[in-house]
């Protein structure tokens, strides 16, 4: 059974960073294209980031580029979504996703492309 679980959210302040974890468990993590999505109250879960089977490759939803960071550690079965200039925007929870595939990381923007999701970590931003 393949399982992500995401840890390191948390309560910062608009302007902070923020680093999260996605750590997987079960099958083979290196065959892996991880994705980022996030849901605010209300609102429909989005694409935030995807990256490649060996990392060389990332794409990022327009809201977050160049404020984001994708990467992943294939000898630690983990991927880091590390988020900085944090907007009150941002504040959501934030999911993990795994998909065994070879494909073009554009391809990997929609949800319905990933079989193995985490239960996601809480992302809060208050002054």
């Amino acid at each position: 059974q393949v399982q992500p679980v995401e840890s390191g959210g948390g309560l910062v302040q608009p302007g902070d960073s923020l680093r999260l974890s996605c750590i997987v468990s079960g099958g083979t993590f290196s065959t892996y294209v991880m994705g980022w999505f996030r849901q605010a109250p209300g609102m429909e879960r989005e694409f935030v980031a995807t990256i490649s089977r060996n990392g060389r490759s990332t794409y990022y939803a327009t809201s977050v580029k160049d404020r984001f960071i994708v990467s992943r550690d294939n000898a630690k079965n983990t991927a880091y979504l590390q988020m900085n200039s944090l907007r009150p925007e941002d504040a959501a929870i934030y999911y993990c996703a795994a998909k065994p595939d070879t494909g073009d990381v554009t391809l990997f923007t929609r949800e319905n492309r990933y079989p193995y999701w985490g239960q996601g970590t809480q992302v809060t931003i208050s002054s």
